[in-house]
């Protein structure tokens, strides 16, 4: 029994992601960024879609839900309860401490607001692997749309907070860019030049810098390091809430 985890470009910067159970056969779309894309992905591995994980309303996630609807008529869509009016053709409605499971496999549901008001990730907790959408990304995390930054943060912090070995699947390839901007937060940080040197040589190659991990965040991803003594001193902010240190580095990368 085998999890897989087939992961490809939609749209313009967009990841659309597949994870299939071996055991069963199930298959879910992590987002529907393209639905046409979504399918041809699932076509190519040979696998069959049962079920679409959603993780906000954003249109550049959710646009592909009905075409994957007309192809699979069965299609299991969850989506954050809290957003499942502005989606639209939500089967299961998702909330803090609920499971979706795919197959044999289930993922722990977490409410990471901020980004938008209701988003949440999926931590498939026993294959070490999360899907947080536009809530964290290599290196940085989504922009505050709808909730104040503080609300952001606390969320990033119960990602932080998962085990360090566990897959992030972001729903973005905006890594090199947010290495140049982290550079400019701490640009001593040595794990952070040399990852920044890694990054540059995958993107010159076309190849993607996803999954990152928890543990490569919290050493070099400056969102994530807000607590960090060498971090507030980078910004002018020494000895301040985490919070407040936390919405100066955004509001900067929001400048950037």
């Amino acid at each position: 029994m085998t999890t897989y985890v087939r992961q490809f470009i939609c749209l313009k910067d967009n990841y659309g992601v597949l994870l299939h159970d071996s055991a069963t056969g199930a298959t879910a779309a992590i987002d529907a960024p393209d639905g046409e894309a979504v399918i041809a992905a699932a076509d190519a591995a040979g696998w069959s879609l049962t079920d679409c994980l959603l993780t906000h309303h954003h249109a550049d996630h959710v646009q592909g839900v009905p075409a994957l609807k007309a192809r699979y008529p069965d299609l299991r869509v969850c989506a954050p309860a809290k957003e499942a009016g502005r989606i639209g053709g939500v089967d299961r409605p998702l909330s803090e401490g609920d499971y979706a499971r795919v197959g044999r496999l289930a993922a722990k549901v977490i409410e990471t607001p901020g980004h938008t008001a209701g988003h949440i990730a999926y931590w498939f907790e026993e294959d070490e692997i999360a899907f947080v959408g536009d809530t964290l990304f290599a290196l940085g995390c989504g922009r505050a749309f709808e909730a104040p930054p503080a609300v952001l943060w606390e969320s990033l912090l119960k990602l932080a907070a998962l085990p360090g070995s566990t897959q992030v699947y972001c729903g973005h390839e905006y890594t090199e860019a947010n290495a140049r901007f982290a550079l400019t937060i701490e640009p001593d940080n040595a794990v952070l030049k040399a990852r920044a040197a890694e990054i540059a040589a995958l993107r010159a190659l076309g190849k993607p810098t996803l999954p990152t991990t928890i543990a490569a965040e919290l050493a070099t991803n400056p969102f994530l390091r807000a607590e960090e003594p060498s971090v507030q001193a980078a910004i002018g902010m020494p000895g301040v809430d985490p919070a407040a240190a936390f919405a100066e580095i955004r509001a900067r990368k929001d400048r950037f």
